[in-house]
């Protein structure tokens, strides 16, 4: 856990670099220090179909939803929510400096009960980093 979904308005498309902004989410994620590297999911998503505002053509948006694994305290969730929005903010000033552009996140908690899950991603990112270090070694 955590799954990220990345939204945002089709009119960005070509206004920014998108694999950037799908990688900086990610990395803020694991900057957060709250999650281990194997258990985060980012996507990212075209909306083809919205109205902002006025209706005004040039409005954009990107609104992040992050869903996380129940049992953290609120300051933990304000926290990890203020760390994300502020890496937001900042990997798109310069499109929210030239546009119409709202800005958006939300932290959202899953239900322990209901969720199900199997991961064997970490033992997957240790090894290859062990290789690559082992590697790196031989190298030198």
């Amino acid at each position: 856990m955590p799954h990220i979904w990345v939204e945002h308005s089709s009119n960005l498309e070509g206004k920014l670099d998108l694999p950037l902004l799908l990688t900086g989410v990610h990395c803020a994620a694991v900057n957060t220090g709250m999650f281990a590297e194997g258990a985060i999911r980012t996507r990212l998503q075209s909306v083809d179909q919205y109205r902002i505002g006025d209706g005004h053509p040039d409005n954009a948006f990107v609104h992040v939803v992050i869903r996380i694994a129940a049992g953290r305290n609120l300051q933990t969730k304000t926290q990890i929510g203020e760390a994300m929005f502020a890496e937001l903010c900042r990997l798109l000033e310069r499109q929210y400096a030239s546009m119409p552009l709202g800005l958006s996140l939300e932290v959202q908690e899953l239900d322990a009960a209901l969720n199900f899950k199997q991961n064997n991603l970490q033992s997957h990112i240790d090894r290859r980093n062990a290789d690559a270090g082992r590697r790196a070694g031989q190298a030198a």
